[in-house]
């Protein structure tokens, strides 16, 4: 990076940006974007909260976000990656699966990431070649080794309804083979959870930018790889699928279909 990034200062940010989680009547005011997307009154006060005060002190860094037209950032320059409000669904809801998620991209690369759940105040942070960290505390993907004994979380890509026949026989697949799986409805959260090994792997389709930015980098630098569902590497500022895992079952999961 050249520009200092005070990481303190800015996860005081993100932690207060998650005490707007709790309004219910923000959350209670909500949009319909389109077929199971929705932003509410929450969301739009986050990402406003966040347009406001990273400018005072990194006035040099573009600004993406989910709830923000982003059609004239230059790629190529350094910018702020937020999805204000990573689970809105479960926020409207009240399941207190929800985060803020927060990652730096410099030249195509994550540099800085932090997803923070205000309902537990697990703060999770991550420096490129610096390490992974839950509230100051290093962090490890898990060091299981057979898909058997493992627990894996998918998304159902909502937004994509037209995919389920294809995304259920998937999760079939590893289902059948695994310990079991698990649906939180947050990619920053399921992505933090295997950064800090409470799963073994997570995937999903069509995820954004602001979905898996930051959270990418978080298993990056806790010792586990993410990859594409083709084995390849995600572009952090593009629509991605995404399939992260602990480094050690990632080869043994069946992302694709048998031949017939």
């Amino acid at each position: 990076m050249d520009f200092h990034i005070d990481i303190n200062q800015l996860s005081q940010l993100c932690r207060q940006g998650g005490e707007l989680l709790y309004d219910k009547e923000g959350s209670s005011h909500i949009r319909k974007k389109g077929r199971s997307d929705y932003v509410t009154q929450v969301d739009m006060a986050v990402q406003n909260f966040f347009a406001q005060e990273l400018p005072k002190h990194w006035p040099q860094i573009q600004f993406m976000s989910e709830e923000k037209s982003n059609e004239d950032l230059d790629p190529n320059a350094p910018m702020w990656v937020l999805d204000p409000v990573d689970g809105t669904c479960n926020l409207i809801h009240d399941l207190h699966l929800s985060a803020i998620s927060l990652a730096l991209v410099e030249g195509g690369m994550v540099t800085l990431g932090i997803v923070y759940h205000p309902y537990t105040g697990e703060l999770f942070h991550a420096i490129r070649g610096q390490g992974a960290y839950l509230n100051g505390t290093p962090i490890h993907v898990s060091d299981q080794e057979e898909l058997a004994d493992s627990l894996v979380a998918i998304g159902t890509s909502p937004y994509h309804k037209e995919w389920a026949e294809e995304n259920f026989a998937l999760f079939r697949r590893i289902f059948d083979q695994c310990s079991d799986i698990r649906r939180m409805g947050s990619a920053a959260l399921d992505l933090a959870y295997v950064a800090c090994g409470r799963l073994d792997a997570y995937l999903e389709r069509g995820l954004k930018p602001w979905d898996f930015a930051a959270g990418m980098l978080l298993v990056e630098e806790a010792g586990g790889q993410v990859w594409d569902y083709q084995y390849g590497t995600p572009v952090p500022t593009q629509p991605w699928d995404i399939f992260a895992h602990n480094g050690r079952i990632g080869r043994d999961i069946p992302l694709l279909a048998p031949a017939e």
